[in-house]
C-alpha cells in the first residue's frame, strides 16, 4: 500500500523546512524544534474536565493528572503516560493535547510523566522515574481519585518502551495492571530488522535519529540486551497485561513492534494489534493536519476504555 497521499504532503511540506534535521541539532534546539512541530500538527484547543501538577521523588519528576470532561463518578480508572521523542526530547507540553484527546474519549484519568531527558540523565534514569511513578500511583490512589484495580501504562514511541519495562517490572512484582498500550514502542535497541532498512531515510522518523537518540541515552558499553532497554529481550513475557500496540506501515519501528506483539501472543498474553499500512511512525502526532490521527487515537481510547471498564 503506498503511503496516504494526504501524509505525504505533509511530510513534504515539513521537509522542505530550511530547518537541519534534529540529529544534526543539540538536544536544547532539538527540544525546541520538537516543541514548535507539535504545535504546528498536534491537537489544539483540546477542553479538558481539569488538569494538575504534582510533584513526586523529591522533585525531581512531575506529573499532570488530567480529568476527564465527563468524569463518572467515584474514582476513574487511570492510564499512566509516558511522552516519545527518544529519551532526549518530549514532555509534558508536546504531548498535552494528546493526553487530553485518550482522557475525554477514554474516560479514564490520564496521569502523564515528565521523566528525567537524555543526555543529561542517561540510562536508566528514564526507567526509574517510570517505576516512582507507578509506584506513587499505586501508594496515592486516593488522594489522586483513581481505582488502583483499574490502573494501565502506555506511551507512544520511547514512552512506549518505558510502558513495555514497566508492564513486565509490575508482573514480576505482583501488581496487577489492566492494560498496556504500545503506540509505535521501541522495543530493541541495536538490531536492524527490515522495516528500519527500508525506511531507514524520508518517512517523518530516520535511522540517523535513532542513532542519535540512542546515543544520547546509553551510557558506553551498556548491555543492549538488558530488558529495560530492549523488552522484546526479556527471557519470559508471560502473565503479563493484555496489550494494545498500534503500528505504522513506513515506520523504521513497525517490525520490531511486531515482533514484541507476536511475542506476547505467543506466551498467551491477549493482544490487540492495530497496524496502519499507509502511515508513519507516531502519526497521532499529527492531528490538526491529519484526519487519520484523530481516528487513530480515537480507537486506542476506545480499547483503553474498554479495558479499563468495570463489566
Amino acid at each position: 500500500m503506498p503511503l496516504d497521499y494526504s501524509l505525504k504532503t505533509l511530510l513534504d511540506a515539513l521537509q522542505s523546512q530550511p530547518a537541519p534535521p534534529m540529529w544534526q541539532m543539540e538536544p536544547a534546539m532539538a527540544r525546541i524544534a520538537f516543541g514548535a512541530l507539535m504545535q504546528a500538527v498536534g491537537p489544539r484547543d483540546e477542553p479538558i474536565g481539569s488538569t494538575k501538577d504534582v510533584a513526586i521523588s523529591n522533585g525531581r519528576v512531575r506529573l499532570r493528572v488530567y480529568t476527564p470532561l465527563k468524569a463518572p463518578r467515584g474514582d476513574l480508572p487511570a492510564l499512566l503516560f509516558f511522552h516519545g521523542g527518544g529519551y532526549v526530547i518530549g514532555d509534558l507540553e508536546t504531548h498535552d493535547g494528546l493526553c487530553r484527546i485518550l482522557a475525554n474519549e477514554a474516560g479514564v484519568c490520564v496521569i502523564a510523566v515528565d521523566y528525567r531527558l537524555a543526555p543529561e540523565h542517561k540510562f536508566p534514569a528514564a526507567v526509574d522515574d517510570g517505576l516512582a511513578a507507578l509506584r506513587y500511583v499505586q501508594d496515592h490512589a486516593a488522594d489522586l481519585g483513581i481505582d488502583p484495580d483499574r490502573l494501565a501504562v502506555g506511551g507512544d514511541s520511547a514512552g512506549g518502551g518505558i510502558a513495555a519495562v514497566l508492564a513486565q517490572a509490575a508482573a514480576q512484582q505482583g501488581c496487577r495492571l489492566q492494560m498496556q498500550m504500545l503506540l509505535f514502542p521501541v522495543t530493541q535497541i541495536g538490531q536492524d530488522t527490515p522495516s528500519l532498512t527500508a525506511f531507514a531515510e524520508g518517512y517523518f522518523l530516520e535511522r540517523e535519529g535513532l542513532r542519535w537518540f540512542y546515543a544520547h541515552y546509553l551510557p558506553d558499553n551498556v548491555d543492549r540486551d538488558d530488558p529495560r532497554i530492549s523488552p522484546l529481550k526479556a527471557k519470559d513475557v508471560s502473565g503479563l497485561a493484555p496489550a494494545f500496540v498500534m503500528l505504522a506501515g513506513f515506520d523504521p519501528l513497525h517490525d520490531e513492534g511486531k515482533h514484541y506483539a507476536d511475542r506476547l501472543r505467543q506466551a498467551g498474553v491477549p493482544v490487540t494489534l492495530r497496524d496502519y499500512p499507509d502511515m508513519v511512525h507516531d502519526f497521532i502526532y499529527m492531528v490538526s493536519a491529519l484526519p487519520a490521527a484523530r481516528t487513530a487515537l480515537s480507537d486506542a481510547a476506545a480499547a483503553l476504555k474498554a479495558a479499563l471498564s468495570r463489566e
